[in-house]
């Protein structure tokens, strides 16, 4: 009997490489598949006005019907907008540390960060780092991973995605209602952008959600703590398997 499809939506500025440590606890389960989101890895940079819905149809070719669907922050977004767009594509649908009609100051603080990015990215991917992992006891080699991943961007490409992060949440928002596949949100408890208070918002708005926070964990919940990550993920899917 084959595997059922698992596919994970990495973040902005980084690829499909932060799953290795989720994909590997996830492999003897799922055909689990880690696509690069426009822009991102090994495709070619993002145009200036890039939308929700380009980076959305630049991963569904690669996306089996049926797939339990995963996104982690701008990849949920990008999940969340296949969902309602390309029902057909998705099981279940998972967000990870994903943001969800920010309130004006969460707006704020976003775009204060984007304009960071415009200006001086060296600065913007040093901020980044110390919140995805200040404090965290994640290895040294996998925080330089991650780090040389995000420096490798190309500056204009990572700013029109990085647009798409900061504003897209406004444009899902009144839509989230029609998702009616069942879904997961779930987010690490010291995440200081995409908040628990976002995560329960999130779960609030989907009509069949439930909202999960991992303990003591930031951002970089899949990297982090990968095995509490997959064991919230495995236990939604089991059971929306044998619902």
């Amino acid at each position: 009997m084959s595997k059922p499809p698992l596919v994970l939506l990495h973040g902005v500025g980084l690829d499909h490489t932060m799953w290795e440590p989720a994909a590997a606890l996830l492999a003897d389960r799922f055909t689990v598949l880690t696509p690069d989101l426009p822009g991102h890895g090994s495709r070619p940079p993002a145009r200036d006005g890039v939308t929700l819905a380009e980076l959305a149809d630049g991963v569904a070719g690669g996306i089996p019907a049926g797939s339990h669907l995963v996104g982690f922050s701008l990849g949920a977004l990008v999940a969340q907008h296949l969902a309602l767009h390309r029902p057909e594509l998705v099981a279940t649908l998972t967000s990870v540390s994903s943001v969800c009609a920010r309130t004006p100051e969460e707006r704020a603080s976003v775009l204060a960060r984007l304009h960071t990015a415009e200006t001086d990215f060296a600065a913007s991917a040093t901020a980044s780092l110390e919140r995805w992992y200040a404090g965290s006891d994640v290895a040294p080699a996998r925080v330089a991973h991650t780090e040389a991943t995000l420096r490798a961007n190309d500056v204009r490409s990572f700013v029109n995605c990085y647009r798409v992060f900061a504003t897209a949440d406004a444009e899902l928002a009144p839509d989230l209602g029609a998702i009616t596949v069942r879904a997961l949100a779930v987010t690490g408890e010291n995440d200081p952008g995409s908040t628990p208070a976002m995560t329960q918002r999130l779960a609030s708005a989907l009509p069949d959600c439930r909202a999960v926070v991992v303990p003591e964990a930031r951002h970089m919940l899949p990297v982090e703590r990968p095995e509490a990550f997959v064991d919230s993920l495995t236990t939604f899917i089991g059971e929306c398997a044998h619902a």
